[in-house]
């Protein structure tokens, strides 16, 4: 089960609403998820909340868009790292099968010779 609750700063830290009303509060945003779960034990405690998918939407305004511009490129970020390092790993490994000293492929691949050992070896 899926359930989305929204989060509206407060004085006192979030209110969390669901389905258009006020269902719960929570000092911060960490343990929201957490306690819309409580919530629902409370509610209805003959369901079993533990392994729902909550997912909680804070309403932060305009920066919600610029909030989700940068997950996203964090996300890009470090889809980009696992394939660059995928590919320098093989890179590694064909120069030395090739029969490149680990000095020259570091030389090649502009890395320390230590990475090198660590590309061929990972």
């Amino acid at each position: 089960m899926n359930i989305t609750a929204t989060a509206h700063k407060w004085e006192h830290g979030w209110e969390l609403w669901i389905d258009d009303e006020a269902a719960t509060q929570v000092a911060t945003l960490d343990k929201a998820a957490q306690q819309v779960r409580d919530y629902l034990d409370t509610e209805d405690p003959d369901t079993d909340h533990s392994d729902w998918t909550i997912t909680i939407v804070p309403d932060i305004g305009d920066i919600g868009d610029e909030v989700t511009d940068a997950r996203a490129a964090t996300e890009a970020a470090t889809r980009a790292t696992v394939a660059a390092a995928a590919k320098a790993r093989a890179a590694a490994r064909h120069l030395r099968e090739a029969g490149y000293s680990v000095t020259d492929s570091a030389a090649i691949l502009g890395v320390s010779r230590g990475r090198v050992s660590q590309l061929v070896r990972s």
